[in-house]
């Protein structure tokens, strides 16, 4: 790629992270509220703060143990390029949980200050805008490091270990892929802590206040409580961060692998290697050109949403920010296509490579991704907002009891994977007929173009969510919780979206990947669906999805249990009384040690088990291994984020007075509460940890590929 395009790129990184500075600033210099806010909104940083920095103890001695690793036995550079990965994506999750531990606060008190709902949605913005930006910009920074520092993307190089030189090591996809696997086990880590910390938290509180002790939500006097607003920082901001991250980068590193295999397959069908190179430059270009354009529509975008006037009903300006920044990462998406493939011969574009529109076809392959996203979520929002029949429907059933909630919240989240998965499907199939599997890798990237306006919009809910809760918990007006109320709704559904969009490019990603291991082994080789190996890998990658999904279910609730017990022993008369002030760090402290005890085994195994399969039943089964994971773990994910997030709003239409005669403390209440304490480890914890798990395993697969052409027990 020329000069003038990492220049260009790296100005648009530099940009971004000026506003995302400007805007940190202009959080910490808002003011926090009265005595009990601060005090409170203390309590919370800091609980947040010792959890990352005990987390990352653990995952410093993982991540550096790897890394000899790989330089050692699998390309030099490789273990750098690694720690580069893992630090792009812990600087991300420390940022973004700073900054929501100050927006939070400065949330409930703009609410407290302005009783305006406008005014308010500003403040949450700002905070999620840093963490939105920082996920895209450090992302593609660090790519762009790896690129420059250790040399552009190269197809003719040979490379090895300090000590092992394996056969067949190309360093410069090693590089990538041990750069986006330093992202992926970052996430993983964040993903599954982070989760059990947050819902058993959650799930406890839930417990405790509104079914056994009729306390309203969010009541300091239950000390669960606190530990669950922590919870909403370490997971639904840093984890989130994470995972975005990791499948920004993963489609973009995809992209990178699959523009050298390429030309390693069509090598010796092009006699003119000038005309060949100069198709090997625009194949690697414009997947970094692409991600950096979409950078700077997603900073525009939330400029936008920035400056202009909110009204009463938020979400509209909401949705129009992120469709901002779509449009215009479409729109320089195409000049940029046009500029990277000028200089190509047509000859080879359409003839070698096969792409049916010629030099525009990767960029429709990138508009058919961006489509994709903003199309999965429309749909998931209609499967969990209030203002839609699925979610209005379940609460309807409440009035019927818990078996009713559950089994209509099922039926919901079953329904809602039909038109998600075909619009997946349909985009797979047509990119891949415009521009083959390059095309498919563009359509993952097209999806994550604007990640920076999906994350940020994310992370607007569980700041509002925060604000909420700091609103009850510091017994602010009545007016104040009804605001952060409404925000918290508009968050619910926004979260829902971010997990849908997240699903979805899990599933671009993951295929991109596994095209990419493939092609990585050999450009000629290709996964026959009905050999008895790729099948038997396939059903053992369904199977243990499966195993995971009830791993981290298991985890979660035997730590909600027993924060639920440790609850009930603080909630002495005095306490309830309001004579005492339960001890918050002890529950804390309970939340930190059972998340970061539960979460090894399950991050692990993800490494593991591609590890395991490839250096004893060799590449076709880890082939098959991918493709069962992906296929079981695509609907299971989306099952599980929606029927989730279905139940929490059924339960916020009721509380909200929607479901006329039955209110907050009735049966039908009671009876959502269940639901909702289901839906609290289907969508925060199981779902969104799955889409990690898959692409992880596809990383590993991709990283490792060439031990495994050398190393194989059963052949």
């Amino acid at each position: 790629m020329s000069t003038v395009w990492y220049a260009v790129i790296l100005c648009v990184i530099v940009a971004t992270i000026i506003y995302v500075v400007w805007n940190y600033l202009r959080i910490r210099r808002m003011p926090e509220g009265t005595p009990d806010m601060v005090e409170m909104a203390g309590i919370i940083r800091s609980g947040a703060n010792t959890f990352m920095l005990t987390e990352y103890r653990t995952i410093g001695i993982v991540v550096a143990l790897l890394a000899l690793v790989f330089s050692m036995f699998v390309e030099k550079t490789s273990g750098l390029t690694f720690l580069i990965g893992a630090l792009m994506s812990s600087c991300v999750c420390v940022l973004g949980m700073r900054s929501a531990t100050y927006a939070n606060v400065r949330t409930a008190n703009k609410a407290r200050e302005s009783l305006s709902i406008g005014e308010t949605v500003k403040v949450a913005l700002c905070g999620g805008s840093i963490s939105g930006l920082s996920v895209q910009a450090f992302g593609l920074l660090g790519l762009l490091a790896v690129l420059l520092f250790f040399g552009n993307v190269q197809h003719d190089v040979q490379g090895g270990g300090l000590i092992a030189t394996l056969q067949g090591v190309n360093p410069t996809i090693m590089r990538i892929s041990t750069y986006s696997l330093g992202c992926s086990l970052v996430a993983m880590f964040n993903r599954v802590a982070g989760g059990n910390y947050t819902k058993a938290a959650d799930i406890s509180a839930d417990i405790l206040a509104k079914v056994r002790n009729d306390l309203p939500e969010d009541d300091s006097r239950v000390p669960n409580v606190i530990a669950d607003f922590i919870g909403d920082n370490v997971n639904d901001i840093a984890g989130n961060c994470s995972d975005l991250l990791e499948s920004f980068v993963a489609t973009v590193s995809a992209s990178l692998m699959i523009a050298v295999i390429l030309f390693g397959q069509y090598r010796d069908k092009v006699a003119d290697a000038a005309a060949l190179d100069a198709m090997f430059g625009a194949t690697t270009a414009y997947p970094l050109i692409l991600a950096g354009l979409g950078l700077l529509g997603c900073l525009l975008g939330l400029i936008y949403a920035a400056v202009k006037k909110m009204g009463d009903n938020p979400s509209r300006e909401l949705n129009l920010a992120t469709w901002i920044s779509a449009g215009i990462t479409l729109v320089l998406g195409f000049f940029g296509a046009m500029i990277a493939f000028r200089g190509t011969d047509a000859a080879v574009i359409r003839d070698v490579y096969g792409w049916a529109a010629g030099w525009v076809s990767p960029w429709i392959c990138a508009v058919l991704g961006i489509a994709s996203g903003v199309a999965i979520g429309s749909i998931t929002e209609y499967y969990t907002s209030t203002e839609y029949k699925p979610t209005r429907s379940l609460a309807e059933m409440a009035p019927e009891g818990e078996a009713f909630v559950v089994t209509k919240g099922d039926a919901v989240g079953s329904r809602s994977c039909l038109l998600p998965i075909m619009v997946i499907g349909i985009a797979l199939f047509v990119s891949g007929k415009l521009a083959g599997i390059y095309g498919v890798a563009i359509a993952a990237l097209g999806m994550l173009a604007f990640v920076g306006a999906t994350v940020s919009i994310d992370a607007f809910g569980p700041i509002a969510d925060n604000a909420g809760g700091l609103a009850e918990s510091c017994h602010l007006d009545p007016k104040v919780r009804v605001i952060t109320d409404k925000l918290d709704a508009v968050g619910n559904t926004t979260a829902a979206v971010g997990k849908g969009f997240a699903i979805g490019s899990a599933a671009f990603a993951t295929v991109s990947l596994i095209v990419s291991y493939v092609g990585n082994y050999s450009p000629e080789m290709t996964l026959n669906i009905a050999s008895f190996v790729v099948v038997a890998g396939a059903i053992i990658g369904g199977a243990l999805v499966e195993y995971f999904s009830a791993m981290l279910t298991d985890n979660t609730i035997e730590s909600a249990k027993l924060m639920a017990d440790e609850g009930d022993k603080q909630l002495t008369p005095e306490v309830l009384a309001g004579k005492k002030t339960p001890d918050y760090n002890r529950m804390i402290r309970l939340a930190a040690q059972q998340a970061l005890k539960k979460m090894l085994v399950p991050s692990v195994l993800a490494m593991v088990i591609p590890v395991i399969g490839g250096f004893i039943f060799g590449v076709e089964f880890v082939g098959g291994l991918l493709i069962g994971a992906t296929i079981v773990a695509i609907p299971r994910a989306i099952f599980m984020g929606n029927s989730g997030g279905a139940f929490d709003n059924a339960k916020k239409y009721i509380e909200s007075g929607a479901l006329k005669g039955y209110g907050k403390g009735s049966a039908a209440h009671k009876a959502a509460v269940t639901g909702d304490t289901i839906g609290d480890t289907r969508k925060d914890v199981v779902g969104v940890a799955l889409d990690i798990f898959i692409k992880t395993m596809s990383t590993v697969a991709n990283t490792l590929v060439s031990m495994f052409r050398n190393i194989t027990l059963i052949r």
